[in-house]
């Protein structure tokens, strides 16, 4: 018999803890619904169901994704769906515009409704939008976000599907007037104001009687230049044509080579001195002079070489470097000229299509004109794709019989095109529908071996 303690009791009061313990823990799961309230339930499963946790919520989220952007193809496809109806109109006015039934004057009505449809495809696809992203226009390479983890993406490009780009606008005569520090682009058509360019690359490309033409170049300090080098070919009637380019310095030095034409046919490179007359050389019947005044900021000398592979004219200096080019522009005017903003000197080009050129900064900038009226500008961003949304061009041609059977062809074209950007949308839309599928299957069964970690069996804690 012992006095001090009472061993039975200690046992007793033991187990009576054990068993307030353990219940207060089943009362807590079975109130929480949860086997792990806290990290010493269960240390390691608490760990694994956390991992597990984050993968079933980024599931969600990417099925969340995938809808998104099953909502932006829909968008764009329903727009797409309105071309194609344009189209199918388009064609069916350039039918019956091949039919000799018609008069001139019926012709023209049906070619002002073919102008406002192609005026319209263009509209879609500069005005298109899905959460301000534009989605016709071109340009549009997006990327979604269709799974738990990194780098678990798929791409969609969506072309632009404009009327130019489709090909059912008709081209558009740029009559361009370039000085040294203003540039101006007019032409027949025009949809939206805006202001003057920034610097950056631009094409030009030109064609008169056959020959074609194109260059790239930039704005210097008080001089225009364009390209290192000028190509000719086809057939070539100006007369009078004046070329001027710069220097290297930017300085607005420049020489002039003047066409004439009378005179054989010569082959021959010409060297000027600066300091001394004009030097003169022949071109295919045509007298070249080089003026000498200007040259001292380029060099000692200059040279004019020729080749006959691509019939090209390229002025370097004495060291062989290129010190700008004749520049190559055919016109319906009797002369042509690049120059000096102080000489009052311009160029002016008709061309067909309008691609690169580089633009000078500060007072040198040039700005843009496109429409019929001198108050109605466009502004060319750096990347050259501004100029397409800013002119809304005109139907393809259908005022004569010829030209609206060519029509029907270009149309057809156009629906091909058209058809196949909407296949695309549908392929990736169905891609991401069967994506959601899995994601949501993924998600479930990820979630129920979760579940078995992390929440209570209730038969086993009652």
């Amino acid at each position: 018999m012992r006095i001090n303690h009472n061993i039975a009791a200690l046992n007793t009061y033991r187990q009576l803890t054990i068993g307030q313990g353990a219940a207060a823990k089943n009362m807590e799961k079975l109130s929480s619904g949860l086997r792990i309230n806290r990290a010493g339930d269960d240390a390691a499963g608490l760990a694994i169901s956390e991992k597990m946790r984050g993968q079933i919520r980024g599931l969600e989220q990417a099925s969340r994704n995938a809808q998104d952007a099953i909502s932006l193809i829909q968008t764009a496809e329903g727009a797409l769906n309105e071309t194609h109806s344009i189209l199918q109109r388009m064609r069916e006015l350039a039918v019956q515009a091949a039919n000799d039934t018609n008069t001139a004057d019926d012709r023209a009505k049906i070619q002002a409704e073919v102008d406002q449809l192609a005026k319209e495809i263009t509209r879609i696809a500069n005005d298109t939008e899905f959460n301000t992203q534009n989605l016709l226009a071109g340009g549009l390479d997006n990327t979604f976000h269709i799974g738990a983890n990194s780098g678990q993406n798929i791409t969609l490009k969506v072309n632009a599907m404009d009327a130019k780009s489709l090909g059912v606008s008709r081209d558009i005569n740029y009559i361009s007037s370039f000085t040294a520090g203003t540039t101006t682009l007019t032409s027949s058509a025009v949809t939206e104001p805006g202001s003057g360019l920034t610097a950056g690359t631009y094409k030009i490309a030109v064609t008169h009687n056959n020959a074609n033409a194109s260059a790239t170049g930039n704005t210097t300090a008080g001089a225009v230049s364009l390209a290192n080098q000028t190509s000719f070919s086809g057939a070539r009637d100006e007369t009078g044509v004046i070329f001027k380019v710069t220097s290297v310095d930017g300085s607005g030095k420049v020489i002039t080579a003047e066409y004439s034409t009378d005179g054989g046919v010569t082959w021959n490179a010409a060297t000027v001195d600066t300091t001394g007359s004009d030097g003169v050389i022949k071109y295919k019947g045509v007298d070249i002079t080089i003026a000498t005044n200007a040259l001292n900021a380029v060099d000692q000398t200059v040279t004019v070489n020729f080749t006959a592979r691509n019939d090209s004219i390229q002025l370097t200096d004495a060291s062989g470097n290129n010190i700008g080019s004749a520049v190559t522009v055919y016109s319906d005017q009797d002369s042509v000229t690049i120059g000096d903003a102080s000489t009052g000197r311009t160029l002016k080009i008709n061309s067909t299509s309008l691609g690169d050129l580089t633009t000078g900064t500060g007072g040198n900038a040039a700005s843009v004109n496109v429409g019929t009226q001198a108050s109605t500008a466009a502004v060319i961003g750096t990347d050259g794709t501004v100029i397409t949304k800013a002119v809304a061009q005109a139907g393809i041609n259908v005022s004569t019989q010829e030209a609206a059977n060519s029509a029907i062809t270009i149309i057809n074209n156009a629906i091909t095109k058209v058809s196949e950007e909407r296949s695309k949308l549908g392929a990736v839309q169905n891609r991401l529908e069967h994506t959601i599928n899995n994601l949501q299957t993924s998600s479930e069964n990820l979630t129920a071996a979760e579940s078995r970690i992390r929440d209570v069996d209730y038969a086993l804690a009652a």
